[in-house]
């Protein structure tokens, strides 16, 4: 399939694109849909069962998904009325496992998938992050990827020793000091430095071993890494920064962003435009940065009876959680501000930018008040396999994105019907693979 070229975007689009998929995970029944675990399909008998993050792992795999990657809170969220009442109670979106301990668990069973961890650079040390990335990357064989933050919450800087978060500003320049110090743990060892010869009694080449000695501003790590080199050296960087500061970050070192799904498909293309384009600052062709928009949906038979499913997925969604879920996520109590202005002036170093992006754009786009859009259930792109699939298309084809981060509105249940009815459309219309691609790991797979 040829490309369609849109304003700006002719020197920044690749021929014969084929749209990435990767799924948003969480260790637990809930997700971005404030009433999902409420529904009848949703499993919550195995919420701690092995055997389910492995069956969940089967399925993408089956439905040749890129990766998938585990979204992750480190706590409660309390923001909503100074407390975690509502979110325990209600269902809110909760990280109930470690990722680093359920992705080994999904790679013994699959063979291509891509597996990633959400790990902050705000709270862990550079030695720690790469001492586990590598491992994972060398337990996959090369699949492993990183879903890069720098957090977004004061809860969590509380549970680690914090009174609450560091400026947005600061925090990334902390985090290019962390992957600058991870890359250069990454890379103590050379690719032969590991002999194992019996016979002359060299386990490894000393000589192949350096030091790392990396000193910032805001960290230092001497390293060397007590491990060979892993098979992609460093994970695949995810990211999902909005901010001004968060684009910059992401054009110098994700290779895949997980972008918020509000706007039509202008404000898409205006973003992917513009990710794009920082790229060429930091020698990086436009190519190696697949964004990929949060996609959540709900699949009928029918136009009508998927509207219909739909509906009653959002009867099940309790108002208290939904303010409770955008408070956390706008790192403001919405129960008390009720205007962007007031939610800015709260913030501080909290809140994420795409989720205030997809607050205003719903509220514009939809005529209602920022306090009327704050109120309502994440919304979900509703329609036939056929439907979903022009959806889709149109936004990809359009240069809005490179794909999808689909998110389940129902878990497990959305990730097999999107499997059994979405992928096999988009494939008939080569939009996305048929088969997992060349190459040895998942960077290699993503750039083929």
């Amino acid at each position: 399939m040829g490309r369609v070229c849109v304003t700006g975007l002719e020197n920044l689009v690749p021929d014969k694109r084929r749209m990435k998929l990767v799924a948003y995970l969480k260790t637990g029944p809930t997700a971005s849909h404030a009433g999902g675990w409420r529904h009848p399909a949703a499993a919550l008998h195995d919420i701690f069962d092995p055997r389910r993050y492995e069956q969940l792992a089967r399925t993408l795999e089956e439905a040749k998904f890129d990766a998938g990657f585990f979204a992750d809170t480190f706590g409660l969220p309390d923001v909503y009325g100074g407390t975690f009442r509502t979110y325990i109670q209600r269902g809110g979106q909760i990280s109930y496992l470690d990722p680093m301990l359920v992705l080994p668990l999904m790679a013994r069973v699959t063979t291509h998938l891509g597996l990633g961890a959400t790990l902050s650079t705000t709270f862990h040390p550079p030695y720690l992050l790469a001492r586990m990335l590598a491992s994972l990357d060398i337990l996959t064989q090369g699949r492993a990827a990183w879903n890069v933050v720098t957090s977004a919450t004061d809860m969590e800087a509380r549970n680690f020793g914090m009174d609450s978060l560091p400026a947005k500003g600061l925090r990334y320049d902390q985090a290019d000091e962390v992957l600058e110090a991870c890359n250069a743990l990454w890379e103590c060892w050379d690719d032969d430095a590991l002999v194992l010869d019996r016979e002359s009694g060299v386990f490894a080449d000393p000589e192949k071993i350096r030091y790392a000695d990396y000193e910032g501003k805001y960290v230092r790590t001497r390293g060397p890494l007590a491990m060979p080199r892993s098979p992609q050296t460093r994970p695949v960087f995810l990211q999902a920064g909005s901010s001004d500061r968060g684009r910059t970050f992401a054009a110098r070192w994700a290779e895949m962003i997980f972008a918020s799904g509000g706007g039509g498909i202008e404000e898409n293309v205006a973003f992917t435009q513009d990710i794009k384009s920082r790229m060429a600052a930091f020698n990086r062709p436009p190519e190696h940065c697949a964004v990929c928009k949060s996609l959540g949906v709900v699949i009928g038979e029918t136009e009508a009876i998927a509207q219909e499913k739909a509906d009653a997925l959002d009867a099940l969604a309790d108002a208290d959680l939904v303010l409770a879920h955008n408070s956390t996520m706008l790192g403001a109590d919405l129960a008390k501000h009720q205007t962007p202005d007031e939610v800015a002036a709260v913030q501080g170093g909290a809140g994420i930018t795409g989720i205030e992006d997809t607050m205003k754009q719903r509220a514009a786009k939809e005529g209602i008040s920022y306090a009327q859009a704050v109120r309502r259930p994440r919304k979900v792109m509703v329609g036939t396999a056929q439907s979903v699939a022009d959806q889709m298309q149109a936004v990809f084809e359009a240069g809005g994105c490179d794909g999808f981060a689909v998110w389940p509105t129902v878990s497990p249940t959305m990730f097999e019907e999107f499997g059994r009815l979405v992928v096999p459309e988009l494939q008939r219309r080569g939009l996305v693979q048929k088969e997992y691609g060349p190459g040895a790991t998942l960077r290699d797979r993503l750039r083929a």
